[in-house]
């Protein structure tokens, strides 16, 4: 009755909420076994991971012991997501969560970004920095296997081109190429296949 007597615009909104109060945050020990499935089983132990003791409240559950930080699911979101990243990525990933939270959207999030790097404020990373992720329709947490996944593996090349890098900027799927050339998100893409 009470979301009914409201305006057509806040109606959205008190749903939307309503529908992320009513997410169960997962155990966090579901989410720290969830959050490393993208690393090789070797690397899982020691990275560290951020996920959700409060909804929709991002916090890190596990420190960093070998570099890489994992973002566990947001339950929030309906499909099922989670990346792990070399840690020296943090400050440009950091940032991109803070504008995306603060309503910049798409491109304008790197246009922020990139300023920012160029302009000292974001420090990225001298040495090459990988980034493994998952993309699939649901995950198990009783089995720890997600259904319709996807991988993604790349290694970001802060400001690389072709020419230091000696890689094609054609996207295969064959063999490695150079996305975003020249650019502080510049990265060497792997496809799964390979």
């Amino acid at each position: 009755m009470y979301v009914r007597s409201l305006p057509a615009a806040l109606v959205g909104l008190v749903t939307m909420v309503s529908s992320l109060a009513a997410q169960p945050t997962p155990a966090v020990t579901e989410q720290l076994a969830a959050a490393v499935l993208p690393l090789p089983k070797e690397m899982r132990d020691g990275a560290g991971v951020m996920g959700y003791r409060t909804a929709g409240k991002l916090e890190l559950l596990r420190p960093v012991k070998n570099g890489m930080l994992c973002l566990a699911d947001d339950p929030a979101e309906e499909q099922f997501h989670v990346s792990c990243y070399a840690d020296t990525m943090e400050p440009f990933m950091a940032r991109g969560r803070a504008l995306r939270a603060q309503g910049v959207k798409g491109a304008q999030v790197d246009t922020v970004r990139f300023a920012e790097v160029k302009g000292g404020k974001i420090k990225m990373p001298t040495a090459p920095a990988a980034l493994y992720q998952i993309f699939a329709q649901s995950y198990d947490a009783a089995t720890g296997t997600v259904k319709g996944g996807r991988t993604l593996f790349v290694v970001y090349v802060p400001f690389a081109t072709a020419a230091t890098t000696g890689l094609s900027t054609v996207p295969s799927d064959s063999k490695p190429w150079l996305m975003l050339p020249g650019t502080p998100k510049a990265h060497i893409m792997f496809s799964a296949s390979m």
